[in-house]
């Protein structure tokens, strides 16, 4: 997801920009630029790759404009370039882009014919083209932004700078999140709160179709019929400091790290201690004893998790769950049971499928929650309940510490619907209650496992192709893992149950075939044992990870057997997903992968 920043303000702002721009280079960027008003005349700074890159830029041509917009790309129309860095600019305005313009190719042969000439590749700058195109007809900026907008399909969010109007800056979203910032005799403008910390704690977010003229003396918010609206301004809780590293040499290792502290605090939100029960919102719009079903839909790692509450809520609640990829639930047109749940997972709040899922599911007349770690968020202002996961930022893009969050509030979920139906006794949720506070001293303990998975990832740096397994819950962790595995260290990984190894996968096992079996001694432990001896005697290399009892009961060689503490087999998904975190992890770093920014990879895909 690419980033925006804007300063309406009364000294330089070049170095501000840049210090904004690198609190969001955990969303992954290929480039990086700004644009200010030097004496009243648009100069732009762009570079390829990091912002260190931007930096000796600025160092050897300096800018010293009171007001100007930032930007880090991730690259979606182009390659990464400096030609298609942002802003893209005209003579007459600078640009910066969030998402993607669906209609850019006919609106760029439109201004072909009518004489413009392009730079780029990109989509983007059609957009500063049809805004200098309504300039040259005579219209101010606002009326020239206004008029661009409505030919703009896809999704978006701008932010526009003018030559000669140093008092004016211009941001719209239809989509992507932008959000309003008010400072003491400045204005601001960027992507999230995150962007706008350093500078004030005091925003308004745009609703879909806003957009904003900016002066130091605050904001006229206008919607998509061009009415002027107002918009709350609320304070945010977004730290004003950079998030540091620490002592660890990744974000990745650190918010591993944070997981025992992150999820002790999200169960404690949802956990009556004294009482041993369950406690969500009370004034839930829903009856879990109503519900005929549950619709769940997620992108990713988020996704994994709303499996894994499938099993949950299936299990302790006896209510039937369909789950679905988010871009494939948007466009199969699913039925959905009248006053039904919709329950959507984004750790951002802004995952385009996944918001797209909510917005068709309430037109189908369902009840929405959403369990997101961002409570400001677009999917969080448009959901009927917000189920908020307290992991704090996350900036890797392998999300850890999200994805454990997200199961212990989706476990609570599960147990609160278990018990409202009559499902769950009291000594039953007590049960469960007592082996969720368990978590945070188990990840503790998985943690320790640290040196183990090192060493195992020297073995497996040397590979291109790894197996997971799992039954159960422990099959969606497989999924997990596999995933985990592609995307920092770029080795080939699927994740299977078990059950289906003989299905296919089988025939991809050799001796040079590592298979990472995720198997808690439970009730599907025999199960997954005659697939590991499947395994085994085609000399397949085994990874074990389970606890004493079932590395007792495994009687077969294998490469390695991670060792986990015993624990009560509800919470295994929260405490095995350590491991396969660790693994991934220190395989990327034998490999000398960028962990924390993998390549092609974005923190939040705010496009579809």
């Amino acid at each position: 997801m690419c980033g925006i920043i804007g300063i309406v303000g009364t000294a330089p702002v070049a170095e501000r920009l840049v210090e904004s721009l690198r609190r969001l280079e955990y969303r992954g960027y290929d480039s990086a630029g700004i644009a200010t008003l030097e004496e009243g005349r648009l100069s732009r700074r762009r570079a390829e790759g990091k912002l260190r890159n931007l930096e000796a830029v600025l160092r050897e041509a300096p800018l010293e404009g009171r007001i100007g917009i930032g930007h880090t790309r991730w690259a979606t129309h182009g390659r990464p370039s400096v030609a298609n860095a942002h802003p893209h600019a005209t003579t007459q305005v600078a640009v910066v882009h969030n998402g993607i313009i669906e209609n850019f190719r006919e609106l760029r042969d439109e201004l072909l014919k009518d004489g413009s000439n392009f730079e780029s590749e990109t989509d983007t700058e059609v957009v500063a083209h049809l805004v200098s195109r309504e300039l040259r007809g005579g219209r101010s900026p606002q009326d020239a932004v206004a008029a661009t907008l409505p030919q703009l399909k896809g999704a978006f969010a701008l932010a526009f700078l003018f030559d000669g109007e140093d008092n004016l800056m211009i941001g719209a979203r239809k989509g992507s999140p932008l959000a309003v910032g008010y400072g003491a005799g400045e204005m601001y403008l960027g992507s999230d709160a995150i962007a706008l910390a350093p500078f004030t704690d005091t925003i308004a977010y745009l609703d879909d179709g806003d957009w904003a003229v900016m002066t130091r003396d605050g904001a006229v918010i206008r919607d998509a019929a061009n009415t002027e609206v107002t918009r709350p301004v609320q304070k945010t809780t977004a730290s004003a400091f950079l998030v540091e590293k620490g002592n660890f040499r990744h974000f990745m290792a650190k918010e591993m790290h944070e997981q025992p502290e992150v999820v002790a605090h999200t169960l404690a939100h949802y956990i009556d201690m004294a009482n041993e029960t369950v406690q969500l919102p009370t004034d839930l719009p829903f009856d879990f004893t109503k519900l005929e079903r549950v619709s769940i839909a997620a992108c990713g790692t988020a996704y994994y998790a709303g499996l894994i509450a499938k099993y949950w809520i299936e299990r302790y609640a006896r209510l039937p769950v369909e789950i679905d990829v988010a871009s494939e639930f948007r466009y199969r047109e699913a039925p959905l049971p009248r006053d039904g749940l919709m329950v959507v997972i984004s750790q951002s709040g802004e995952t385009a499928d996944t918001l797209a899922s909510l917005r068709y599911a309430r037109e189908q007349g369902q009840h929405v929650m959403a369990v997101v770690n961002v409570p400001t968020s677009t999917i969080a202002r448009e959901a009927d309940v917000v189920m908020p996961t307290l992991a704090g930022p996350e900036i890797g893009v392998a999300s850890t510490k999200a994805f454990t969050c997200q199961l212990a509030t989706l476990a609570a979920v599960a147990v609160a619907a278990g018990r409202a139906r009559g499902v769950l006794s009291a000594d039953e949720e007590r049960r469960l209650v007592r082996a969720l506070v368990e978590v945070p001293r188990l990840m503790n303990e998985a943690l320790k496992l640290g040196p183990v998975t090192e060493t195992l990832s020297r073995a497996v740096s040397r590979v291109r192709d790894v197996l997971y397994l799992g039954r159960g819950t422990s099959f969606p962790l497989a999924l997990e893992g596999a995933l985990k595995l592609k995307e920092i260290s770029y080795i080939h990984a699927e994740g299977y149950a078990a059950g289906e190894l003989k299905h296919g996968p089988i025939a991809l096992i050799d001796e040079n075939m590592p298979v990472v079996v995720i198997a808690p001694y439970d009730n599907v432990f025999d199960k997954t044992m005659s697939n590991m001896q499947e395994v085994a005697a085609r000399g397949g290399r085994i990874v074990l990870i389970t606890d004493k009892t079932g590395a007792e009961h495994a009687s077969l060689e294998t490469e390695a057997t991670l060792i986990m503490p015993d624990m009560d087999p509800a919470i295994t998904p929260l405490v095995y997903a350590i491991p396969v975190q660790l693994l991934a992890y220190h395989t990327a770093v034998q490999m000398g992968t960028d962990v924390d920014q993998p390549r092609n990879l974005a923190k939040s895909v705010t496009v579809e």
